[in-house]
Formats: C-alpha cells, structure tokens, sequence
C-alpha cells in the first residue's frame, strides 16, 4: 500500500527516554480511539514574526509534536558537491548554544525529547516531540538547533566518514545500482538523477564555510511550512513559533528546479553474478495535483499497491512462488512523476517474472479493474486512512504539513472519503490506459543470461 505523503528518512535521531516511551505506549490505544472516534478540528495560528502553522489539539495523552518543512533538499546540492543535503541533516544535534556534541545529545536523552532532522530529494525536516511537561525545555533546544549549531569541524569530519562508509556499504546493492540506474535513465541531467545521499567525491569537497553558507540560504521563513499537534493550545503555539522560528532570515535563496520531462522506455540490463535477479519498471505518473490522481491511486492499489491483495503479488507470488514480494508504487517528487515497480527472484526466474509483470501491465490498460476490484479497493484505501496516517500525533502533523505543501485544505480529511467514492470505474479505466500503454523502463541487475 502505497501512502499519499512520503515520509522521509532520519539520519539523526535522538530516541525518547524509558519513561517517555512508557507514557506514549500506555496511552497509544486510547489516543488512536479517540482519533479515529471524532473529526480532526485544524486550526491556523500566526506568530506576530509572521509564521504561521496548522494546530490541532488533543488533550489525550500529555505530548506535543511540531513538524516543519524547508523546502530545499538535495536538488539544492552544489554541483561537484552532492552530498550537502545529507551532511547538513547530520549536524543538527552535534552541537547548538551551550552545548558541545555531546551534552546536546544528552541534554536530549534526559528530557526524553525526540528531535529528528532528515533531507530529501525537495526539502529538509524536522520534527519535535516531547512530553508537555518539558516543552518549554524541548522548545528551547530545537531553537538552538535551528539558529545556533556549531558545526564543529570533528562533528562534520566524522559525520562526512559515516556517510562515506554508507556509500561504499551500498554501492555494490543491486537495488542501489537498479536505482541509480533508473534515475539515469528517467532524468538525464536533472538534479533527480543524483543520489540524494551523494558521492564519496561530493562529500570530500564539501568544507565547513560550504555547509554555513548553504544553511544561511535554506532556513528562513518564506519556506516553512509547520504543524502543532497535541496537548497545547492556540496561544500557546504562538509563543512556540515565535521562539523557534522569530529570528530566521525572513527569505531563502534557492535555486530554481525545473520540471522534468520524464524519459521512458529504455531497456538497461547491469550483468552480475548473483542468485538473484533484481527487476525493476516505470511507467508515468500524476502529479498529486492532479484531478485524476485518486483514479490513479485506486488503480495502483489494485495493480500492485495493496501488497497482498494486489494483481501483482497474487499472480507472481500466491499462483507461482516467484518472489517474496511484488509492487507498484505512484512517486512524486516537487518537480516529477512516475509510477514504479519491482521484484526480486531467482536469476532463472527473471525472464518469466519480468513477462508476468509486463503481461499484468497491458491487461490493466487495456481492461482496467473489475467493478469488484474498485469496490473493495475503495473500502481498504477509506478506511486504513486513520490507522495509517492518524494514529499518533507525529503522523497526523506530518499530514499536516504535507497538505499545505501540497494546497489541499483544511477540509481535505472530511472530504477524502468523497473524493475516492466520486471515483468511477471508467475513471480508472482511464488514466489506467494513459500510464500504462507507454513503453516502460525496464532496469534488470543480474546475470545477463536474465
């Protein structure tokens, strides 16, 4: 199942104290019945500096969670530096104020606050979340985190090492080099086409001035996005936002992304001497803009997106033993779509696994679903809606951030189930035809009898 907002990777997490981790479980169950029980009521708050946030209050369990975004990931990374993005996301809690690396990470520890920075492809973000009890004091350290990190030169050298190492840990992963493959292929010259985590090269070149000018250009008001969510309230917020955001740069300076003319078609085989095969297909996408894009995302979940109900997993797992596991996934970055998918099997097995893929694409463009199929996807996409991205107070502010980047509304929750239901069966059968009649990319890591 694939989920309509993308969540991201931490690359420096500080986790929660015993205490605080005994407090939320205690309570988890009673918060995601609360939940599920009642409308989620979205209010907008505005700082006097001018930042402004979607709040949503619960008073059941003692926590609060703050999600922002930056816009500016790594497509912002300087040519011959890539890696910047990822190095940066790794310092924020190796040094701010008052604190060294170390007493910042255990100043964290103690409070029992989890405070989470991690880039992507368009943005960076970040996330606190803390006991009420300690806010103030939680507050205080994602302020610093934002306005007075250290860099210090052994944080920055042992963290360019750690993700060097990663790199090289990677490097010779069949899914990394289907991946890097496909971005190739898919984006040309693009910024989508390099590794968001960068190269070992990129990485090297990168010096500390290079880091505290990149982060002078990303962090500032006009491109943040936030979300409050949990036991505060309104005036509250407001006095959060001022202390941590109040004194950033009121505008960023970033550099312009075009939007990709996506590539499809070529057909790329990477000759390996594995046991398994790695395959690995893109088709177009939609933006998540885009009117018909539930038609598309109930069309995906039939074909390869709802895991073990899926046209997909049933044909090459359950009726063939195949592969493990099968899937299709909608991706869409701020400036690309495309719908991907893939498997592993055996080497031997490739040939009639990549067969039964492309064979399970053309019926679904030319024939579309079954009325039963969107039937049933219709009620498993409505109602694991809650359980998957509102049961916890971290998932629904990072909700909240992703619709106001996407500029749904605040009504988009209330009004979701009336968008999949509005759905027809010719709407799936039409943009079912319109991504999947083109050509597909087709990446195989293998040996190349395959």
């Amino acid at each position: 199942m694939i989920a309509e907002f993308a969540s991201r990777r931490a690359y420096s997490p500080t986790a929660l104290t015993s205490f605080a981790c005994a407090v939320i479980f205690a309570v988890a169950s009673n918060f995601i019945a609360a939940t599920n029980a009642r409308a989620i009521t979205i209010q907008e708050v505005e700082a006097e500096g001018g930042v402004e946030a979607w709040l949503v209050e619960d008073y059941t369990v003692p926590i609060v969670t703050i999600s922002a975004s930056f816009r500016g990931g790594a497509t912002q990374d300087p040519q011959g530096k890539e890696g910047m993005a990822s190095l940066l996301s790794t310092l924020f809690d190796e040094g701010a104020g008052p604190y060294d690396s170390k007493d910042f990470q255990a100043r964290l520890e103690k409070l029992g606050v989890s405070l989470r920075y991690n880039d992507s492809r368009d943005s960076f973000r970040v996330s606190l979340r803390t006991l009420k009890s300690d806010l103030d004091n939680a507050v205080d350290m994602m302020r610093l985190s934002l306005t007075d990190l250290h860099f210090e030169e052994d944080s920055i050298s042992r963290m360019r090492e750690a993700l060097k190492a990663r790199i090289v840990r990677r490097e010779n992963n069949p899914s990394t080099k289907a991946g890097e493959a496909l971005r190739l292929s898919l984006f040309g010259e693009h910024p989508y086409a390099r590794s968001s985590r960068g190269t070992i090269e990129g990485l090297s070149a990168i010096s500390r001035d290079d880091l505290v000018a990149h982060f002078k250009r990303l962090f500032a008001k006009d491109n943040l996005t936030v979300a409050v969510v949990g036991a505060v309230n309104a005036e509250e917020t407001t006095e959060m936002l001022e202390k941590i955001f109040g004194v950033l740069p009121e505008t960023a300076d970033l550099k312009a992304v075009d939007r990709v003319d996506v590539k499809f078609g070529e057909d790329i085989r990477i000759d390996e001497n594995l046991p398994q095969s790695t395959i690995t297909l893109a088709l177009p996408g939609v933006p998540r803009k885009d009117p018909e894009f539930f038609a598309a995302y109930l069309m995906n979940h039939i074909l390869g997106g709802g895991t073990f109900s899926s046209r997909l997993y049933d044909e090459i797992r359950e009726k063939r033993g195949l592969a493990y596991s099968v899937y299709s996934s909608l991706t869409n970055y701020d400036n690309a779509s495309f719908l991907s998918l893939g498997s592993k099997t055996k080497a031997e097995r490739a040939g009639e696994t990549l067969s039964i893929m492309r064979s399970e694409i053309e019926r679904m463009a030319t024939e579309g679903p079954t009325p039963e199929e969107l039937e049933s996807a219709k009620k498993y996409v409505i109602g694991s809606y809650a359980i998957n991205n509102l049961d916890t107070t971290s998932k629904i502010a990072r909700v909240l951030v992703a619709l106001q980047e996407e500029d749904l509304g605040r009504d988009y929750i209330d009004r979701r189930e009336e968008y999949i239901n509005s759905v027809t069966l010719d709407d799936v059968k039409a943009i079912a035809k319109r991504l999947l009649s083109e050509k597909p990319t087709i990446v195989m890591v293998g040996p190349s009898a395959t």
